[in-house]
């Protein structure tokens, strides 16, 4: 089996996780189109960092999940649909809950009745592993409870629902993945990686300001979680309206992290707690750790990223980052 001529549709293609499956999926001489939200800027996100090469070769369209006409068009004639849109960042679900359930929730939905009413060959939901929220058991599997700890988690919880609704109801071949932290270049400073790595390098810091450092996460890079999407569209031996996991099977603390991103960057700033940083005390999640054993099984899929290894990508990505952004300052100062 394989993506050679395939015709998929990437929602959310301007994102972190989504630039880099679609990169992978044009590698694999896929015909994809990418689904960017429309913005004023000219801006297609992150599919403007892509190899101009790669660039190219997609079919780069902006419009809104929450569009049910919209989407109903641009999933018309796609085998695949690859359905990566979302409002994804926490602290800003507590401040507007109701945009959450309308993207996250109705534009899953638009997503699955199009692919419905098209006669899609597959569709990949993409969960997260916040639909857990903080551990029961651990490791976690699939039947794990759902415990909506944040907006963005119950948002999240019910487009898994619809998912298996639509899979239960009509037959639709939907497989919800649910990866755990992914991490990597073109990853924002919301996640914590990015926002130690680039305070650990930015001069304008003076110090690393963090929230709380005891939640233990279960870190995936990048080019594995795109692997996992790329697997979970083609193997057979998965059952439609369920989730899988999929993660590094590994976890460490948030403290422990620092510690290795301070060695890899050679940072001596020191760490300062931020209290705007915390989490509502019920809604932190302390602890992720998958167990992936259903996915690894049926797809053979498996990580194949360090995490210091992935760490190390990471940093050399934000080291070119900061540098251009110095070069243009000294531009703009000569100019």
């Amino acid at each position: 089996m394989t993506y050679k001529g395939a015709k998929i549709l990437v929602t959310g293609a301007d994102g972190f996780i989504g630039s880099h499956l679609t990169e992978a999926l044009v590698s694999a001489g896929a015909s994809v189109t990418a689904l960017a939200q429309y913005n004023s800027f000219d801006s297609h996100g992150w599919l403007d960092d892509i190899p101009q090469s790669t660039r190219q070769a997609v079919n780069l369209v902006r419009g809104d999940i929450r569009d049910a006409a919209f989407v109903g068009r641009i999933v018309q004639g796609q085998n695949y649909v690859f359905h990566l849109a979302a409002l994804i960042a926490i602290p800003y679900s507590y401040v507007a809950p109701q945009s959450y359930v309308e993207t996250n929730v109705l534009g899953t939905l638009n997503v699955l009745e199009a692919a419905r009413q098209h006669g899609t060959e597959r569709v990949v939901v993409t969960s997260t592993s916040e639909v857990y929220g903080t551990a029961l058991t651990m490791p976690i599997d699939e039947s794990h409870p759902l415990q909506g700890q944040s907006p963005y988690s119950a948002s999240k919880i019910g487009a898994d629902m619809m998912a298996e609704a639509f899979a239960r109801s009509f037959g639709l071949p939907v497989v919800i993945l649910r990866p755990f932290n992914t991490f990597g270049p073109r990853q924002s400073e919301r996640a914590i990686i990015g926002t130690i790595i680039r305070q650990a390098l930015d001069p304008d810091c003076r110090a690393i300001m963090v929230g709380d450092t005891t939640p233990v996460r279960d870190l995936t890079f990048v080019t594995d979680t795109a692997a996992a999407f790329m697997a979970a569209g083609l193997v057979d031996d998965l059952e439609y309206g369920h989730a899988y996991n999929a993660g590094s099977q590994r976890a460490i603390s948030i403290g422990e992290l620092i510690d290795v991103i301070l060695e890899l960057t050679s940072s001596r700033k020191p760490i300062e707690h931020d209290a705007k940083r915390l989490r509502p005390t019920n809604s932190e999640v302390r602890a992720l750790l998958a167990d992936s054993t259903r996915f690894v099984r049926a797809t053979g899929w498996t990580p194949k990223v360090t995490l210091r290894d992935g760490l190390e990508r990471t940093v050399n990505w934000w080291r070119a980052r900061l540098s251009a952004k110095q070069v243009r300052r000294q531009a703009d100062f000569i100019t």
